[in-house]
């Protein structure tokens, strides 16, 4: 059995995984990790492997400390990952988005495959059926944006996603709603719909946190999975181990 660990900017999410199959997921904050982890082991003693993805807010150290008797591995930059990195800032491209191209790669092979995960950041990466990585795009999430708009202002408030009720908003709340909700949809949306007109045989997933709440919105087909950079984590495990 492996635990797949994903430190991310606002929490730290795990899966044990027996092959292919995922038996249990969870979600903690950054205030209290190490309890619930250590009920993982007791609960599943099976455990042999550990794999962690974090975005630098966690010291290694803890987790050898934690699990002084299993096998951890870090994924990082220097990792083996089964695509070309073309970034031209190899260096500074974030090792969870890495791993979600990994992840796309081993499991859709011979396809052009653009991954979008909409979490505290919305991140595009696409690699082409090459298994090139060509880069992709950085903008604010839901979260965010609600954030901006009430900090970077005098009078508007701090609302909690909500599914707008029109287009056009007829209160400071629903223009809110409706400028950040259907500002990302339309975003995304966009951005799908510009590469579909360049690239054939294509693949667009969704995960990250707002999967569910943003997939029913959008017009493109798409593949729905908010469990993908921890199932990516497993796959790419798997294929270090080649």
């Amino acid at each position: 059995m492996l635990l797949a660990i994903d430190a991310g900017n606002t929490q730290i999410k795990w899966a044990v995984f027996e092959q292919n199959t995922l038996a249990k997921k969870e979600a903690v904050t950054y205030n209290d990790w190490k309890n619930p982890l250590k009920n993982i082991l007791i609960n599943f003693p099976n455990i042999k492997n550990i794999v962690v993805s974090s975005v630098g807010r966690l010291n290694k150290g803890d987790f050898f400390e934690l699990f002084s008797t299993i096998r951890i591995e870090f994924i990082s930059n220097a990792s083996k990952f089964p695509f070309k990195n073309l970034y031209t800032t190899p260096q500074t491209l974030g090792v969870d988005r890495m791993i979600l191209a990994s992840g796309a790669v081993l499991q859709f092979p011979n396809k052009n495959r653009l991954i979008i995960d909409a979490g505290t950041c919305i991140t595009y990466d696409f690699i082409d059926k090459n298994n090139n990585y060509l880069g992709g795009a950085i903008s604010p999430g839901l979260k965010l944006r609600y954030e901006s708009l009430h900090n970077y202002t005098a009078k508007l408030p701090l609302l909690t996603k909500q599914i707008p009720k029109q287009l056009i908003g007829d209160s400071t709340d629903q223009a809110i709603h409706s400028g950040i909700i259907n500002g990302i949809v339309m975003e995304i949306d966009g951005y799908i719909s510009s590469n579909l007109k360049i690239y054939d045989n294509f693949i667009i997933i969704l995960t990250g946190g707002d999967t569910d709440f943003l997939a029913e919105r959008l017009k493109n087909t798409i593949f729905a999975n908010s469990n993908f950079l921890l199932e990516s984590l497993n796959r790419t495990f798997q294929y270090q181990q080649q």
